[in-house]
């Protein structure tokens, strides 16, 4: 069954190979909305769009949405996805413009008019989604399965309790979490396990054009060796949409930290609740893993030439 997505992202190099492991898929991509985090608002959304063309995506929208958090001050990655947020992945410019509108409305606007229908996966600070929950609280029955790459029940990663995506706007994200939907969380617990080894990557080397977005934005991330590399952790949320059994998912009630001195951002996770509000992915096949993530990017390479 093909499924119908919404992705709001903040490309980003993990983001862009979300994308392409969308585009490689039978998913049906219905938009792109965009949010300040790895990088700054105005290039996360000339990534989208450049991905959208370089991907051959049609004419899925790109919808730009809130440049920063909620209450508190900017934040960003650019040290590790570099200044314009893709490593060394040089990308043309794109033609196409974004559509109208702000990201907030489209989200809204396009699960009131699909009620039941569309997968939304969050790949970056919840900043779009809190405000859409906010402006439209009947978005949470609209939604077929809500997914986000974020937050963690072990660690941190942008220190030692937050995860950077919940870390960027905890505020956003402890509203997201409160709506009253479950939401599937893909945090670092399962992300950490998809690493990019050279036996990986070798596997995307014969890629054609598409190796010219993967290999240099990979490699800028992290050094890859035969036992370790980069992990891929937004790629993981996607394949979680196009494969459900990728991921063992646990229930357990989530409620963000957001006034702690050391722990601000903070996931924190009781698997003993008996008010479930979050379906925690706890295991990742990662063989099976990448076995989609090459399949889908060989299928998508063949289009691209």
């Amino acid at each position: 069954m093909t499924v119908s997505m919404l992705i709001d992202c903040d490309p980003g190099i993990d983001d862009a190979l979300a994308l392409a492991l969308a585009a490689g898929s039978s998913l049906d991509l219905r938009g792109i909305t965009t949010v300040g985090g790895n990088v700054g608002l105005d290039l996360t959304t000339a990534n989208a769009l450049a991905l959208r063309e370089f991907l051959d995506l049609g004419d899925v929208p790109v919808v730009p949405g809130c440049s920063g958090a909620l209450v508190r001050g900017p934040m960003n990655a650019a040290h590790v996805h570099g200044a314009g947020g893709l490593g060394d992945a040089v990308l043309p410019p794109a033609v196409r413009p974004v559509a109208d509108g702000h990201a907030v409305d489209f989200i809204i606007s396009t699960l009131r008019d699909n009620p039941g229908e569309l997968t939304l996966v969050a790949t970056g600070p919840l900043t779009n989604i809190a405000l859409a929950v906010r402006k439209e609280p009947r978005i949470v029955t609209w939604v077929r399965d809500f997914v986000i790459m974020g937050g963690s029940y072990t660690r941190g990663n942008h220190n030692p309790a937050a995860e950077f995506n919940i870390l960027t706007d905890p505020e956003a994200a402890a509203i997201t979490f409160n709506a009253g939907w479950t939401v599937t969380q893909v945090g670092l617990d399962v992300t950490l396990t998809a690493r990019v080894t050279t036996r990986v990557l070798d596997r995307m080397r014969d890629l054609g054009r598409l190796s010219s977005l993967i290999l240099p934005s990979v490699q800028y991330y992290a050094p890859v060796t035969a036992e370790s590399g980069p992990a891929i952790h937004d790629a993981v949320a996607v394949a979680h949409v196009i494969d459900p059994t990728l991921l063992t998912l646990t229930p357990a009630e989530v409620r963000v930290e957001t006034a702690g001195h050391y722990a601000t951002g903070m996931t924190v996770t009781d698997f003993n609740s008996p008010t479930p509000n979050t379906q925690v992915a706890t295991h990742l096949d990662v063989d099976r893993f990448w076995d989609l993530m090459i399949t889908s990017y060989g299928g998508l390479a063949g289009r691209l030439g």
